[in-house]
């Protein structure tokens, strides 16, 4: 209690680059990670006793160990999530270990998507955020980008034309990924409606950072407990709707089309899914620069292997040395690329299929969450063979539809009021 204490006398001092607030609200330094771990050692002393866990001192300890995973910051230490760090471990040993033999490929490629599956699922049911699939879809380009500058290119199959445009394919998803985590468009309360603000040292972890405009601090509006009462011509039609699209978390009155994300914590603005891959929800002000980032990734990688297939089986078509590449495993260096351009294409599969999904829906103006609903709720019309659930509710017209999902983002700007107006 001594220790604890003097930490917080001087809690009101600047912080340095390798200081920081821990979960207990004491003031820390990163050269004291591995001291003072009680909960560490109260887990390691009944192991050594034989003594049965207390219950939850195993998520204390991973608590503990997340809380002290920093790197140094200007205005103090910045936490480093776990979820990131099996990506950069296991995909290139999984790689690595898939060139060794052709069978030993066939295994780890068919169990590496049933373990991110796994884990999806597991995380999905939780509602919880993780960073594992985004650091997985960043990592997973930029080391096949890396193999692809030091296996392929010294080669010299690869001139600088096609450099270049593999280079200036990945430099352009990654941008329009930057450009799509800006926020997807949330729905903020009415000035009108606020009579109190709560000011938090901290945001809780289960709303989006991005909610709060970069700050350290989150300014929660208290509106009234139901929403608010409205009269007009319509009567009670209007406090059915007013009722039916109250948010009770986010306590504001949802536009149509809007939805409340329970991984992120707060209601979009034409909330269309929570795409795990970028770690944020896809809706109005982000929807058409997720396509964009998805064409491009696309392109790149049809592209990118295609240069590798040719190099590393040059006497075969491309599609043709996907299946059958003979002699390939006999260098240790073509195999690991032959390898990930399996894996580039697994990837590439999955991700045409989303974009052909989100080219029908816009098509038909409708959204993933919309489908859902219609689909549950018996609604919609199936079209497409099942692949589009056309709810008939927005659609004008195939030119229409996309002439207003081009267009929303610029709408969403509009109409999207700042976290200063709110306060």
């Amino acid at each position: 209690m001594t220790k604890r204490s003097r930490r917080t006398l001087d809690q009101d001092d600047p912080l340095c680059c390798c200081e920081y607030i821990d979960r207990h609200g004491g003031r820390s330094h990163m050269a004291g990670c591995c001291c003072d771990c009680e909960d560490l050692d109260e887990a390691c002393d009944r192991w050594m006793k034989k003594e049965s866990q207390n219950p939850g001192s195993l998520s204390r300890v991973v608590a503990t160990i997340s809380d002290r995973l920093r790197v140094p910051w200007i205005s103090g230490a910045r936490q480093v999530d776990l979820s990131l760090i099996p990506p950069l471990i296991l995909l290139p040993v999984f790689l690595h270990i898939a060139a060794l033999h052709y069978l030993l490929g066939i295994v780890v490629l068919t169990a590496v998507p049933i373990m991110v599956i796994w884990y999806y699922y597991f995380t999905h049911r939780k509602k919880g955020r993780t960073l594992f699939f985004l650091s997985l879809a960043l990592f997973s380009l930029f080391y096949m980008f890396y193999l692809f500058i030091t296996e392929i290119v010294p080669r010299g199959d690869v001139n600088h034309l096609q450099l270049c445009a593999v280079t200036a394919g990945v430099a352009l998803t990654v941008i329009s990924l930057i450009i799509t985590k800006r926020g997807p468009g949330y729905v903020r309360p009415c000035p009108s409606d606020t009579h109190s603000t709560v000011t938090y040292h901290k945001p809780p972890p289960d709303v989006d950072a991005a909610y709060l405009n970069g700050e350290q601090h989150q300014v929660v509006i208290a509106n009234h407990a139901g929403p608010p009462e409205q009269t007009d011509e319509s009567g009670t039609a209007l406090e059915s709707v007013q009722r039916r699209n109250w948010c009770t978390v986010c306590k504001v009155v949802r536009p149509p089309r809007a939805g409340h994300c329970r991984i992120c914590g707060v209601c979009i603005l034409r909330l269309d899914h929570h795409c795990v891959w970028i770690n944020s929800c896809v809706g109005q002000a982000n929807h058409p620069s997720f396509l964009l980032m998805l064409v491009f990734f696309l392109l790149t990688s049809l592209y990118g292997i295609s240069l590798v297939l040719r190099s590393v089986c040059p006497h075969q078509s491309v599609m043709t040395a996907l299946l059958y590449c003979p002699d390939v495993y006999k260098q240790y260096s073509s195999a690991l690329c032959f390898t990930c351009a399996w894996y580039s294409s697994l990837v590439t599969g999955g991700l045409l299929h989303l974009l052909i999904l989100q080219l029908i829906n816009v098509s038909f103006n409708v959204t993933e969450r919309e489908a859902r609903l219609a689909v549950r709720e018996k609604t919609g019309r199936r079209r497409l063979w099942g692949l589009v659930i056309d709810t008939g509710t927005y659609s004008r017209g195939f030119w229409s539809n996309w002439t207003e999902f081009l267009t929303m983002s610029q709408a969403s700007e509009l109409s999207n009021h700042k976290t200063s107006d709110l306060v």
